[in-house]
């Protein structure tokens, strides 16, 4: 659905606008005006930041600060800031994609991997693209069937999807130009991160290291989808022989690092799900890799040795892939502490001295600042509580770990979790303050050894069993916080009403942009973080918010729409329950005077089955459960099945879950996991829990 705004007049438009710095001349671009659109090359993006109007890549430059030059919506008047216009997605799945703005035309990838072209200004719709990726293939995705974004070069818009394709489209029909399967169809990969472009090559990497593969990075031709290189980030089995790739060289010295076969089965993980980024001042393309698989070191790898290059940032050749160095963060990962976060490029004054730095707040709670020509450790603090290290010796640049760290020695309680400290959720670093405003998380969860685990291939895999703790275990909360990288300090914190936290702009009205869980879009000031305007609406809010202008005018644009690994594993238990709205792209202006309906988000009540269930299906079933849906119906984005009109019904479920029947709307069917006695006590087990809801609501009896 398609909101249009009245427009305002042109007086009016005169007499709000205060000046822009730098100056802004982009024009609208129409339907009947789409004359070579996505005009965008090297020399172009080179020059990004003169152009604070556009914001023609993911992170607004090549450095990826997320930061705009904008400043007519400020401090002094942010109060005014309004709706200019919506538009309505077809989805109330997860939405984390960072909007592209080039002349007057934003685009944007939403759920399932979908592309649109909106009217910057009025959010008119161009064009859209749906890659019609096979439901079925949801059950691949760990954390929603989301799309981060998308790039844009001379013409062309490029997508990743969620079953493992890179499509080029004609940016101004949005018609599909090439099309190659970036992975082996035949494993559970994902694309869930947005390709980067350079040089006339578009780089993209993949997702699925718990269900089982292998991580690397393959960059293609802008014009043909011809494969130029590919690195892969951890070795081969013994006796597979070379790859024939561009990490050909180094992996003996990864292979060197890796004990023992349980990696074997497993792929090895160290998947580069989410952030690359090009370093035109060196010529270098920085990866940041992902966790193992399994995440246990002691089954994967018999408890020793780094694991090259898992949990690492890794520079690369960018014009032929080779390595050049790398900083591991966790050695030996056993967390899920990927390290495949936004990463930073800046000039900052350190000891008196320029130094080109890279700047990084991955999941295990570190703010490392990095000499990006040679890789070596310049400072790292933690930006969150941890327990897993003590900190980092500078020396060496290795976490000294903490007493029980790899849960050898019985439960170990980690801060921060699987869950991160900072996940996905871009941050920012702005020039003017000199702060990085970072998303963070805190949500404590006990590990410990699993005695009983063996691989399934096609599902996620861990090695590990989990526990929940105790009342004296910290608090689970987010917040947003402006850290000074060069004192590596906390220069102030704002908590959040829930542990997934949202993504980050800063712009040189001496604001931060941010969202929340809730729905919440608020603005901040830069240097004490005073909250200063909010907008509130029913869809909770987690992507990264950009700026642009058009016609001297700037709008501020985030994407709605609650989803990802948290939100469908967990509930927040703050908060009513409620349904999920379609997502929404919003952008705002001065004055702007636009409205949402709201729309009913009633839930239906909880509907146990007449029927009784023994003890040990119940028992049996909630094995099952968490082992298969818990990371899906576990939270509060896809059904709770607990209120599921198919639960009463054995015949009903089966069909669902192990027939297949709602496959194409992404539930697949478990048959290759389950047996039909097991589904029938998942059913015991979701029935039971369905009693206990019921007899805490208000209201009619289910049907």
């Amino acid at each position: 659905m398609i909101r249009h705004l009245k427009p305002i007049s042109a007086l009016a438009i005169a007499l709000l606008l205060t000046p822009l710095a730098p100056a802004v001349t982009a024009k609208l671009v129409t339907r009947d005006g789409l004359r070579d659109p996505a005009r965008v090359d090297q020399a172009r993006l080179l020059g990004a930041a003169a152009e604070p109007q556009n914001w023609m890549s993911h992170g607004g430059t090549f450095a990826e600060q997320r930061f705009s030059a904008l400043n007519q919506v400020n401090e002094g008047n942010v109060a005014r800031l309004g709706l200019a216009w919506a538009h309505e997605f077809d989805t109330n799945r997860g939405q984390e994609a960072t909007p592209l703005v080039v002349d007057g035309v934003m685009y944007v990838s939403t759920a399932w991997s979908k592309v649109f072209a909106l009217d910057a200004r009025t959010g008119q719709e161009l064009w859209r693209f749906d890659p019609e990726v096979p439901g079925n293939h949801a059950v691949f995705g760990c954390c929603d069937v989301v799309n981060r974004g998308v790039a844009v070069w001379k013409g062309k818009v490029f997508v990743g999807t969620i079953d493992g394709r890179l499509i080029a489209l004609d940016a101004a029909s949005g018609k599909q130009v090439w099309s190659v399967a970036t992975t082996d169809p035949n494993k559970a990969y994902t694309i869930t991160g947005a390709p980067r472009v350079f040089k006339d090559k578009v780089i993209i990497g993949n997702g699925g290291a718990e269900f089982g593969v292998r991580g690397y990075v393959t960059a293609y031709d802008t014009e043909t989808g011809r494969q130029v290189w590919r690195f892969y980030t951890v070795p081969p089995v013994p006796g597979a022989g070379p790859d024939g790739a561009a990490s050909d060289p180094v992996m003996a010295k990864a292979a060197s690092t890796w004990f023992g076969t349980g990696w074997h089965v497993s792929g090895g993980g160290g998947t580069v799900w989410d952030s690359m980024v090009y370093d035109p001042e060196l010529d270098q393309l920085y990866i940041g890799t992902g966790n193992g698989a399994p995440w246990n070191r002691k089954v994967r790898s018999d408890g020793k040795g780094d694991n090259l290059f898992l949990a690492s940032i890794v520079a690369l050749d960018p014009d032929t892939g080779a390595y050049r160095w790398h900083y591991q963060e966790t050695p030996g990962d056993s967390f899920d502490f990927t390290s495949t976060q936004q990463m930073t490029l800046a000039t900052l004054t350190i000891g008196g001295v320029p130094r080109k730095v890279l700047m990084h707040a991955p999941k295990n709670g570190i703010f490392y600042v990095l000499d990006r020509m040679t890789g070596r450790l310049i400072s790292a603090k933690n930006f969150v509580p941890i327990t897993w290290a003590d900190g980092v010796d500078l020396a060496t640049g290795r976490p000294r770990f903490a007493e029980n760290a790899f849960y050898d020695a019985g439960t170990k309680l980690m801060l921060p979790s699987s869950f991160g400290a900072h996940s996905w959720h871009p941050m920012s670093f702005s020039p003017q303050t000199g702060l990085v405003y970072i998303p963070t998380m805190q949500r404590p969860v006990a590990y410990k050894q699993d005695p009983n685990y063996h691989f399934i291939e096609g599902r996620q895999n861990f090695a590990l069993g989990f526990e929940i703790p105790g009342p004296d275990a910290p608090a689970t909360g987010g917040a947003l916080i402006a850290w000074d990288p060069i004192a590596q300090k906390v220069v102030w914190r704002v908590p959040q009403p829930e542990v997934w936290s949202a993504g980050t702009l800063a712009t040189a009205g001496n604001l931060v942009f941010s969202g929340d869980a809730h729905g919440v879009f608020s603005a901040y000031r830069a240097t004490d973080g005073a909250r200063l305007w909010s907008f509130s609406q029913q869809a909770g809010i987690m992507a990264g918010p950009i700026s642009y202008a058009v016609d001297g005018v700037q709008y501020v644009a985030v994407i709605a729409g609650y989803g990802g690994g948290v939100p469908l594993m967990t509930r927040d238990e703050n908060r009513p329950q409620q349904a999920q709205p379609m997502g929404r792209m919003l952008v705002f202006r001065l004055n702007g005077k636009g409205k949402i309906a709201d729309a009913d988000l009633t839930l239906p009540p909880a509907n146990p089955p007449e029927e009784s269930f023994s003890p040990d299906q119940v028992r049996a079933g909630a094995g099952l459960y968490f082992t298969h849906c818990i990371f899906c119906h576990g939270g509060s984005v896809l059904p709770d099945l607990r209120r599921s009109a198919a639960l009463p019904d054995r015949e009903t479920w089966k069909r669902i879950v192990i027939d297949g029947a709602l496959s194409s709307n992404g539930m697949a069917s478990f048959a290759k996991w389950l047996k039909p006695e097991d589904t029938e006590a998942v059913r015991a087990y979701v029935a039971a829990e369905a009693t206990k809801l019921k007899a805490t609501e208000k209201g009619p009896a289910a049907p």
